[in-house]
């Protein structure tokens, strides 16, 4: 994977608390986000005593050049969201400003954090649907804006395979969202959860706190 092949933007901790429903209780448990890019949940997890690993593709690359990635696809991503401005929710993140400052504030935190977070192991260059944990080395994994977003460039087969290596590493799994880049629930939603059934395991949906994109208000739990 090269560095130009990816779109670095991270979440605030806060919307990771409400993207995945997330108690003071779960924060306390072993905790993987997978595909977390530069977001500031490890960092401010780890602040406040929390033991939580990221895996991420993006962990191979420097801060340096992770950061000048960042400045190259901001412009990008506010052109697309101002071309599709009225598929948002402009509450809690006010205006393309607002999403942007939101952004660049979590972002700085886990530039803040990272050097030290890679030499500690909790940032880990890995990538689905292959993982270097063990079975059950979690209490939860977190799947944010990867598997069902991009249901047109990832394969039925590869989400299927990745939902089957989540559920190996951890004990539950919460992905979100289930929509796709415009919006529409995806495709893979139904056969994915005929297919975890099968295997015999728990999969529910739970509504969730956090409004930005339209339609995505569920995430998928498995246990």
């Amino acid at each position: 994977m090269q560095l130009q092949d990816i779109v670095p933007w991270g979440r605030s901790f806060e919307e990771y608390r409400d993207m995945f429903l997330l108690t003071d209780a779960d924060l306390q448990k072993a905790v993987l986000g997978c595909g977390d890019g530069p977001a500031a949940f490890n960092a401010q997890l780890t602040k406040v005593g929390g033991n939580v690993i990221s895996a991420d593709p993006v962990y191979r690359f420097s801060t340096q050049e992770i950061r000048s990635r960042v400045r190259g696809v901001c412009p990008e991503i506010v052109r697309e969201v101002s071309k599709n401005f009225d598929d948002y929710i402009w509450e809690s993140i006010h205006d393309i400003d607002h999403l942007v400052q939101v952004r660049m504030e979590a972002m700085a935190r886990f530039f803040d954090d990272y050097e030290k977070g890679k030499q500690a192991g909790r940032y880990i260059n890995a990538s689905l649907p292959e993982l270097p944990f063990g079975d059950n080395a979690f209490d939860i994994a977190l799947c944010s804006h990867y598997l069902f977003l991009y249901s047109d460039h990832v394969s039925l087969e590869q989400h299927i395979l990745s939902m089957k290596e989540l559920c190996r590493v951890a004990h539950e799994v919460r992905v979100y969202p289930l929509v796709t880049l415009d919006g529409s629930r995806s495709q893979y939603v139904s056969p994915i959860i005929e297919s975890l059934v099968a295997d015999g395991v728990d999969v529910s949906f739970q509504k969730v706190r956090y409004r930005f994109q339209k339609g995505a208000d569920e995430m998928l739990v498995v246990k």
